[in-house]
Parts: C-alpha cells; sequence; structure tokens
C-alpha cells in the first residue's frame, strides 16, 4: 500500500477564484501524486493552470471546515505569481503539472514540487487532530459508505476526542458530527445529497 500524506491544495481557475480542497497525496519517482474525485474543481483548476500548492498544517479544522461547507480560510500570493497558498499553514510546496491520466472517476495528477517554504515548526499531532483527519474522510464519503460503518468509526475516533482534543479539535468534531446528521436528515426527507 502507498503511504498517503493528508493535506490541503490551494488552486486558482482561470477567473481568479481561490479553491481550497483537503487531499490525500501520494509520492512517487519525486512528483506528487493527486488523485481528485471527479467533479472536481481542483482538478479543473490544475488542468486550466498546470499548478498548485500543497499545505501543510496542523490545524485540523480547515480539513474539518472544507468537508462540512467551510472553505472561506485566508490564503495569500505566492511570490510573484497567481499561486496562493494557505496563510496558516506550517510549510507550502508550489507544484508544477508534469502529466496525467484521464480517468472517469478519479484521474491521476503527477506535479513536480518545487521548493517547500518554511513558515513554522511543526510540533506534532495528538490523537484528537488524527481523529478529526479520520472523521473529515469519512464526512467526505458519506454518499459512498453505510450508515452502520460510519456509526463504528465515528464512536471509534470519539474516544480519541474525549481524551486528548483541545478547543479547536472540539470545534472541528463537533462540524463533522453535525454533517452526517444533516446528511441523514436530508436523506431521510428524500432529498439527494
Amino acid at each position: 500500500m502507498p503511504r498517503i500524506l493528508e493535506t490541503l491544495v490551494t488552486t486558482v481557475s482561470p477567473a481568479g477564484t481561490v479553491h481550497l480542497a483537503p487531499m490525500g497525496m501520494q509520492e512517487a519517482d519525486g512528483l506528487v501524486v493527486l488523485m481528485p474525485f471527479r467533479p472536481s474543481a481542483t482538478l479543473d483548476n490544475i488542468l486550466a493552470s498546470r499548478r498548485a500548492v500543497l499545505n501543510l498544517t496542523d490545524d485540523v479544522r480547515i480539513f474539518a471546515g472544507c468537508v462540512t461547507g467551510r472553505r472561506d480560510w485566508p490564503t495569500e500570493p505566492v511570490g510573484e505569481g497567481s499561486d496562493v497558498r494557505l496563510s496558516g499553514c506550517l510549510t507550502h510546496v508550489p507544484l508544477e503539472l508534469a502529466e496525467w491520466r484521464d480517468d472517469a472517476l478519479r484521474p491521476v495528477l503527477h506535479l513536480r514540487p518545487g521548493a517547500p517554504v518554511i513558515h513554522g515548526p511543526f510540533a506534532g499531532f495528538n490523537r484528537a487532530q488524527a481523529a478529526v483527519i479520520e472523521g473529515a474522510v469519512l464526512v467526505s464519503r458519506l454518499s459512498m459508505l453505510a450508515d452502520d460503518k460510519v456509526d463504528q468509526e465515528m464512536a471509534y475516533l470519539q474516544i480519541a476526542i474525549d481524551k486528548t482534543a483541545g478547543d479547536a479539535e472540539r470545534e472541528a468534531w463537533g462540524w463533522l458530527r453535525q454533517a452526517v446528521a444533516d446528511h441523514r436528515s436530508g436523506r431521510s426527507r428524500g432529498q439527494s445529497a
């Protein structure tokens, strides 16, 4: 199994709209590999500009926020170009599209990384931060997973929240729990999720 790191990717549309998305990334032959699900603003933006920025952060509220409709996180320009990075990231890495393979569900993008720019120290993760990231992945796939699978996973992750969460992790966890409830409520009213 390949190692997957959970990151945040910033892209800019041809109209200049900034898009921020949590995304698992892999490394292969010195390139960053992204596999966004279709439809994807990240995919569209990268194909149009051939650029993206990889953002590494320990603020798990951003991961939870993005999958629960809270995408308005501060960004700032990177250098002279049109790229942007997450303002609160610890490190950002500019990316340039090297090649891609189309797929109806998950195209594969191979991006050449530029030099990483470090903005702050990484103090390490607590278990609650890891639980929030895993919960965000679950929430991003609610329409693909059975309710009992989500309930089992969320109950297990709740243990780490109860034992090690700070205010930021509790806030993010609340957003994720509400997203699960909203998904089920919308489905029970006959709305598509």
